[in-house]
């Protein structure tokens, strides 16, 4: 099982799109509100340098946005 973290906001809806993809496919993931979570959108904006959600990082690679051909690859769907 490979660690799958995603940073969200609430009202994204291709955050609930990508959450929803990932339960479909059983891949367990931890979420961070960046909306109400300082730290988790500090790290986020570092690691991209932009505040563009969802942002999705499969085992320290990241997916910008909600990116099936990419997010597939990288989880061997």
């Amino acid at each position: 099982m490979k660690n799958v973290a995603i940073y969200t906001t609430p009202g994204c809806i291709y955050c609930k799109m990508a959450k929803d993809w990932l339960r479909k496919n059983d891949i367990d993931y931890i979420e961070y509100d960046v909306s109400v979570n300082a730290e988790k959108r500090e790290e986020v904006i570092k690691k991209t340098g932009q505040m563009a959600v969802p942002v999705i990082d499969v085992e320290g690679e990241l997916v910008i946005g909600f990116d099936k051909p990419r997010l597939s690859q990288l989880l061997g769907i």
